[in-house]
């Protein structure tokens, strides 16, 4: 992939004038209340079906938006005994929580390792849409991009917020030492939990994330779901330009970026055609906490692969959340 965005000395003094639609904390903190008060049933069953000999697996339901149930694999070192530290993970666009057998690496580290699947594009979390955009373009993106209130992220959000509430309720985990983390559309929506609950967040880590700069993000990507929003102005764009971004400005990692206030590992592919880096470094710039970049020169999408997991993990031992038994 060639560079097609800024050059890194550029990157690092990046720092746009953006400000939060007004009404952005009402909007969530109204969101969450709603959720929270609806509630629901936190499950954990036992799966003695997978195989995994090292792996304690459970598969969960916590109640998410509008208390609808959502799914998530809890996958613990087998043994478990005292509470362990906790990644939660959040996954990427059009992905779900699929199989446990694809999350180990957390747990195998020692870690307790809480995987959320992703409402409507996973396979054990429906969701039940609303408002207009899905006609005009594939995908999540425009899934009711008519307002802020009916936007398909605010449920997305809702459910992993919701994922930290239920995390006193499940086995083998010390929700104080809760990492919320995802790579693409999983490191946004980390990005905004971590926002939205600073108070249940010890760490963040958020890799090549996406919903970040809409307003940039949508005008230069060439690759990946950004272009669904484009399309979709393709048909719109004189009567709904303004209105478009006005719902994405509430769901934008630039925005919730201040809010947060855990320690934070951003990382960041320089020839990303998918998540462009500039629109990552206007979410790092702007956050509210202490926070590092990983920049990975000639990566695409997938950051720095397998070198990711070795970052993140000493990253966390260095800040006291690696397991005891942990070298």
């Amino acid at each position: 992939m060639p560079l097609t965005d800024l050059d890194l000395d550029e990157l690092r003094t990046y720092r746009p004038d953006l400000t939060a639609p007004a009404g952005f904390d009402a909007f969530w903190a109204d969101t969450l209340a709603t959720a929270r008060a609806t509630g629901g049933p936190v499950t954990a069953e036992p799966r003695t079906d997978t195989r995994l000999t090292a792996f304690d697996v459970y598969d969960v339901r916590f109640p998410g938006w509008r208390g609808e149930p959502v799914a998530a694999w809890l996958i613990l070192p087998r043994g478990t005994t005292e509470p362990l530290p906790v990644i939660v993970k959040y996954i990427g666009y059009t992905g779900g929580r699929a199989l446990p057998g694809e999350h180990l690496l957390p747990p195998a580290a020692g870690y307790a390792h809480l995987v959320v699947d992703s409402r409507g594009q996973g396979h054990d979390t429906p969701d039940r849409g609303e408002g207009d955009g899905t006609q005009w373009a594939e995908g999540f993106m425009t899934r009711g991009i008519d307002s802020p209130e009916n936007y398909y992220y605010r449920r997305l959000i809702t459910d992993c917020v919701r994922a930290l509430d239920a995390l006193p309720q499940l086995p083998g985990t010390d929700p104080a030492r809760a990492v919320v983390s995802g790579a693409s559309q999983g490191g946004g929506l980390a990005l905004a939990v971590a926002a939205l609950a600073p108070d249940q967040v010890a760490a963040l880590l958020s890799d090549v994330p996406f919903l970040c700069h809409f307003r940039r993000a949508v005008r230069i990507s060439g690759e990946g779901p950004y272009p669904e929003i484009a399309k979709y102005l393709r048909w719109h764009s004189r009567e709904r330009e303004e209105r478009t971004f006005a719902t994405l400005d509430h769901f934008d990692g630039v925005h919730f970026a201040p809010r947060a206030t855990a320690p934070a590992l951003f990382s960041v592919g320089l020839m990303d055609p998918i998540c462009p880096p500039s629109t990552v470094f206007a979410a790092y710039h702007r956050y509210g906490g202490q926070a590092a970049i990983e920049v990975w020169p000639y990566a695409d999408h997938g950051g720095g692969y397998g070198s990711t997991a070795v970052k993140q993990l000493d990253w966390l031992a260095e800040r006291g959340l690696a397991p005891k038994d942990a070298g």
